[in-house]
């Protein structure tokens, strides 16, 4: 029978932790396809808990396609439910598309759990640690630290993919990953012209960003093959809108920067100065006229990714790099 440790000291409610404990035991295979579950009564008389409580938990589980009720029977596992855990580093507009193309390329059965490590490796440490054992599989955006390498070594390789950087990754680890490198200096090709149309071209790359730092490698490489005049900034108080020159920025507070200073001081994004944005979002295109990204398609990594899970075999790709150019530059 199916143990539940109800816990008094946290702030998780009661329900969501019996929904959190049935989770876990389905992936844990305590619990089947088409196991029962203890009755609304025996969890209140077992567990102390209210009816109410036990009711909200089994519809969450109910709605979700996780359990099914059988009038004069009880409650059953509905199907061979999996949960996935997907670890990435921050929410922000890109890693969304990522994660809607990863959840709705998924079948019913599968529930997934979102965690963030925000670039800390204690998060990311016990993030990963708490998890072991209790999903089907796992699927994390790892990061730049000497540990990481470490802490994933303890996972079934088959059961973990890689997403986005290629760093703390092995030959033998499933990934799909984008390159921050040669292709992102590839993909600037098409811009050549664009940015022949300005003085200089300013790569800001501010020294909070977590983006790889071979980027700005390739971006030198790229100027100088391309007798581009260039320059790169690091610390943003030095970051003042010029007319005559077009910035590349890995940050999207470095676009607001950017548009602010145009309004004030009367420039023309795309005439004037130029712009060139680091990952495309949902709103770019329709900002100011339209943003240029260079970027990876993040709805193909997450449909991607789901392919992993869903599909019992290895996986090693790169998602493109490429160009979108619209009037900011």
């Amino acid at each position: 029978m199916m143990h539940f440790d109800l816990n008094f000291n946290t702030d998780i409610p009661k329900y969501q932790q019996l929904v959190n404990v049935i989770n876990d035991a389905l992936a844990n295979n305590s619990l089947g396809s088409g196991d029962p579950l203890p009755s609304v009564n025996t969890m209140c008389k077992d567990y102390s808990l209210s009816r109410d409580t036990v009711f909200k938990a089994y519809s969450i589980l109910k709605d979700n396609g996780v359990i099914e009720s059988v009038p004069n029977k009880g409650y059953f596992v509905a199907n061979d439910t999996r949960k996935v855990l997907l670890v990435l580093d921050t929410f922000k507009a890109y890693k969304e598309v990522l994660y809607h193309a990863f959840v709705n390329n998924l079948p019913k059965n599968v529930i997934v759990d979102v965690q963030f490590h925000h670039y800390n490796i204690n998060n990311f440490k016990t993030i990963l640690q708490n998890s072991k054992g209790k999903y089907y599989k796992y699927v994390v955006m790892n990061f730049n630290n000497k540990e990481v390498a470490s802490i994933l070594s303890d996972f079934d390789k088959d059961k973990l993919l890689l997403i986005d950087w290629n760093i703390q990754a092995e030959d033998t680890h499933n990934y799909v990953f984008q390159d921050f490198g040669e292709a992102f200096q590839k993909a600037l090709e098409p811009a050549v012209l664009a940015f022949k149309k300005y003085k200089r071209l300013v790569f800001v790359y501010p020294s909070f960003t977590s983006h790889p730092p071979e980027t700005v490698k390739f971006f030198k490489t790229f100027c100088e093959s391309n007798k581009l005049n260039y320059k790169v900034i690091t610390d943003v108080k030095d970051f003042d809108v010029k007319k005559g020159e077009a910035y590349i920025s890995v940050s999207d507070r470095i676009l607001g920067s950017f548009l602010e200073q145009c309004r004030s001081n009367d420039l023309e994004p795309g005439t004037d100065v130029g712009f060139l944005s680091y990952n495309e979002t949902p709103m770019k295109p329709f900002i100011y006229k339209g943003i240029s990204v260079v970027s990876t398609d993040f709805k193909a990594m997450g449909a991607t990714a789901a392919a992993f899970v869903n599909e019992d075999k290895n996986i090693q790709t790169y998602i493109p790099t490429k160009l979108i150019l619209r009037e900011s530059l």
